[in-house]
């Protein structure tokens, strides 16, 4: 008696193209998903094998920025272009330093505000090792023309794979909750294909919406037209401020000074009246440029947004005044793509839901290449 041909369902595409897909992609992922978690924790790992740079002891009198600036000016010979200043009395001020004609960016001076002793020069602790972490996860360490296209389409599978991934979460027949149930633990007591199935589907269903908010972001620096396309949905300029014109100064009809860093310092603290975590000073560039001073606000959850101020470097006018709550929320939206993909958004406490997303999508490539070999020895038995 023959059997009856099974019909090619929806649900049976989705499987194989989940299955083939995933494989074809799976060591790129893994090595994308790996890199990943390994820089969620960076900037910790940093303060970790050099403490002496991030942390001070902190006492009563603070020294003038305007003095604190020409001491380090001496001290490593360049001139300095900024300074951050944290909340935190024991945290050095960090000042940006330029030498000569060097061009890129600025080299981070940590220095000690109560006494101007520099506390750390030149590249942190662990900078080399986490470049080259970066540059396994945007480009596989190859060419960026080779490594970010491919890089690129290996991300654009992987959202593929959660979408396909959710189709085969679903129960084929939906009766009610208990349909669901399944799906959303893991069975222990079962055998290990039936474990490794578990920690696949079940652990892949948690995490998705995260993975799915890494990818859709990621995606902003493999594709010039994904990044353009993005922006131009959201109605904000993702990575906008890369080429962004600065307001400048008015020349003055007559010799004048320019005002000084604590006059600066102390004009957009007036326009910005709150307690800022970290507070961030631009110094003009030339004779037309403006001084540009970035708030955190403290209250607020969000670590990584700023409002900010431009000043008049002669008469100290506010040129320009941008708030982050009066932004679209696109430009928001926009604003915020790289702190959701590095996940330091809300500081620490989204740093650790990053890295155990990043560490479970780092098992799934994994768990996955087994569920296919099963099922490969299974057709063929």
């Amino acid at each position: 008696m023959k059997s009856k041909k099974q019909r090619y369902t929806f649900r049976k595409l989705m499987n194989d193209l989940h299955l083939w897909l995933g494989g074809a992609s799976s060591l790129i992922l893994f090595i994308v998903c790996l890199s990943g978690t390994i820089y969620t924790f960076k900037s910790e790992i940093q303060y970790a094998l050099e403490p002496s740079r991030y942390k001070i002891e902190s006492q009563q009198n603070v020294l003038q920025l305007t003095e604190l600036v020409q001491l380090v000016q001496e001290k490593v010979e360049g001139k300095v272009v900024g300074v951050t200043i944290s909340k935190k009395e024991t945290e050095p001020y960090v000042l940006s330093v330029t030498k000569g004609e060097e061009k890129g960016r600025p080299e981070q001076v940590s220095v000690n505000q109560y006494t101007g002793e520099i506390v750390g020069a030149g590249k942190p602790a662990g900078s080399e090792f986490f470049t080259s972490v970066m540059k396994l996860h945007r480009w596989l360490l190859l060419e960026d023309s080779v490594g970010r296209p491919i890089v690129g389409i290996a991300t654009l599978i992987f959202l593929f794979l959660c979408i396909s991934g959710l189709v085969l979460w679903l129960p084929k027949k939906i009766k009610g909750w208990k349909s669901f149930k399944p799906g959303f633990k893991i069975k222990f007591n079962a055998n290990w294909k039936r474990i490794n199935h578990d920690l696949h589907n079940t652990l892949g269903f948690y995490t998705l919406l995260f993975v799915i908010i890494m990818a859709l972001t990621g995606l902003c620096w493999s594709f010039d037209w994904y990044r353009e396309g993005a922006s131009k949905m959201i109605g904000g300029k993702i990575f906008g401020g890369r080429n962004e014109e600065k307001p400048q100064s008015d020349l003055p009809q007559s010799e004048a000074k320019t005002i000084t860093l604590e006059q600066a310092l102390a004009i957009a603290n007036t326009e910005l009246p709150f307690e800022a975590r970290k507070t961030s000073i631009s110094f003009p560039k030339g004779e037309e440029g403006s001084f540009e001073i970035n708030k955190n606000d403290a209250k607020r959850f969000n670590e990584t947004v700023t409002d900010r101020v431009f000043i008049d470097q002669y008469s100290g006018n506010i040129i320009r005044k941008d708030i982050f709550s009066d932004k679209t929320a696109g430009e928001q939206l926009a604003s915020s793509i790289k702190a959701l993909h590095l996940g330091d958004i809300y500081g620490l406490f989204s740093k650790i839901i990053y890295f155990i997303v990043c560490l479970i999508a780092t098992s799934l490539p994994i768990t996955g290449i087994f569920i296919w070999l099963n099922k490969r020895k299974k057709s063929k038995n």
